[in-house]
């Protein structure tokens, strides 16, 4: 017997739209994330959205980065990057600002956990992914990648074990998963 997916991660996709597509009618009321199925920073807030139940109230806009519609830059995102939220007539990029604006502004269950050494460490480790493990990665493709990310894998993996309460890095599912 089958297993099937839960419910956040039942989803039709649509096709993404491209430079040959029309923009959606912006600020109309209705709250949309653009995103690329492709992009691990659009990902994340993605995932954000589905683990609080937020498929009804957050529009997703998919978007063909390989052919980006000109309106992306115009009048979505300056940086013309995903992801993007528009909500209450404003417009915001960058992903960790979005899980934590999506997790604080939205109904749902809350991501962060409400142990305070919990939710330190996980602000702290968040931070390092973004400022540090990301960029150690993608620079390691220029030279030897195994070994210019060894010390960062490791800080990772020692994160794995520094709550020991459960399967994800801060013991329960959370923001940092």
């Amino acid at each position: 017997m089958a297993l099937s997916p839960p419910k956040f991660f039942v989803e039709d996709r649509q096709v993404p739209l491209d430079a040959t597509s029309d923009p959606p009618a912006l600020f109309d009321g209705t709250t949309r994330l653009y995103i690329s199925y492709t992009c691990p920073f659009a990902q994340r807030v993605w995932i954000t959205r589905n683990l609080k139940g937020l498929q009804d109230e957050i529009k997703l806009v998919p978007i063909d980065l390989s052919n980006r519609p000109a309106w992306l830059k115009e009048k979505v995102n300056p940086a013309n990057k995903v992801p993007a939220l528009e909500h209450n007539g404003k417009i915001t990029g960058e992903s960790l600002d979005l899980i934590k604006y999506v997790d604080s502004n939205f109904d749902g269950p809350s991501l962060y956990p409400e142990d305070s050494a919990k939710r330190e460490f996980g602000e702290e480790l968040l931070k390092y992914v973004d400022e540090t493990f990301v960029k150690t990665v993608f620079g390691s493709f220029k030279g030897d990648p195994v070994k210019e990310t060894a010390s960062a894998f490791d800080h990772v993996e020692n994160a794995l074990k520094k709550f020991d309460d459960g399967p994800f890095f801060l013991g329960e599912l959370s923001l940092v998963y």
